[in-house]
């Protein structure tokens, strides 16, 4: 009886844990019949999506990934659109970056048929890299540092004007650090009031916290490491208090790591937990209580809050963003565009 007891428990342990392994979500891949990496995205749903990246591309899909229409701003091939943040089907904003002029705002109101240009940037010394809104109306993006300060443009008209943040609501920049623009998260919103920039390159990895909606900032040290090729690449927050920073160093995407950092207090404190996904990873997102990582070296996720990592795709990707529904989407290198199931 003993034997039998035993044997029971063995297979109970061994089949659940193949019943956790199925449970384990997976890509699905889209053709979007493009070699262009996108760096950019925005998950409005299981069935609309908008890309962007280089040679000024950006696609739309509103049937689930079936087909993808090339819809970006005439003219723009020597661009990199970097992030875009889509409200609907019909509207979006897309940022470019790069120094001076080069960084600029689109935004669309007919699902990419025409395009406004609302913002160019006047200073050769800013350059630009992510954005992102509170609401359909608010909205931010992100320079790198001017005269040792981060500098951000505010809009509160959906993105069709834009006016600039002042100088002294930022602490000083440390030298070297600035923002990077790998997978349009390196600024992040939760709530209608509070937001996030992450940064590197300086002697600390840190992350920039605004609790009244962009007008005043503070910055709190992370534990990731920091030099000019790592940093934190991306932070997103279930809520306001709850959020995850997440990272490497490019230029050694095998490095162990630490890669990620956890806060509960809105960003003013940040401790690595005891598991963390082994790389360089660039993309973060919440799908529910559940939060998912993507990098070149492949995709994690963690089901209590980034305590406990699993891996479950070896592909690559450079960014990830989920719909309010659970849809999410994955986007990368030589046109990679996937769909998460289930």
């Amino acid at each position: 009886m003993r034997a039998v007891l035993v044997l029971v428990a063995v297979l109970s342990v061994l089949l659940g844990g193949v019943a956790s392994a199925a449970e384990l979500p997976s890509w699905r891949l889209v053709s979007t019949g493009t070699a262009a990496q996108f760096r950019g995205l925005s998950a409005v749903s299981g069935r609309v999506a908008w890309v962007s990246g280089t040679r000024g591309t950006v696609l739309r899909t509103v049937d689930g990934g079936r087909s993808w229409g090339s819809v970006g701003p005439p003219a723009a091939g020597e661009l990199e659109f970097r992030d875009i943040e889509a409200f609907d089907d019909q509207r979006a904003v897309v940022l470019s970056i790069g120094p001076g002029a080069d960084s600029r705002v689109y935004r669309t109101e007919d699902g990419g048929r025409s395009w406004r240009q609302t913002f160019s940037n006047p200073d050769a010394a800013a350059f630009y890299d992510c954005l992102a809104f509170f609401d359909p109306w608010r909205g931010l993006a992100m320079s790198d540092p001017v005269n040792g300060r981060f500098r951000v443009q505010a809009t509160v008209d959906g993105g069709r004007s834009w006016r600039q943040v002042p100088d002294d609501a930022f602490p000083a920049a440390e030298p070297g650090e600035a923002g990077f623009a790998a997978s349009g998260q390196c600024v992040a919103t939760s709530g209608p009031f509070d937001a996030w920039l992450a940064t590197g390159g300086g002697k600390h990895a840190r992350v920039l916290h605004s609790g009244d909606g962009g007008r005043h900032w503070a910055a709190s040290d992370t534990p990731l490491p920091s030099s000019a090729s790592s940093g934190v690449f991306a932070v997103a927050f279930r809520t306001p208090w709850q959020g995850v920073a997440i990272g490497g160093d490019y230029a050694n995407p095998t490095a162990a790591g630490p890669a990620v950092a956890l806060s509960r207090d809105r960003g003013r404190t940040w401790r690595t937990p005891t598991e963390y996904p082994r790389g360089y990873r660039s993309g973060l997102a919440w799908r529910g209580r559940t939060v998912l990582a993507v990098g070149p070296g492949g995709s994690d996720l963690s089901r209590d809050g980034g305590r406990h990592w699993q891996s479950f795709d070896s592909g690559s990707f450079d960014t990830v963003d989920c719909a309010g529904g659970g849809a999410c989407w994955a986007s990368g290198a030589k046109g990679r565009v996937a769909k998460l199931v289930p």
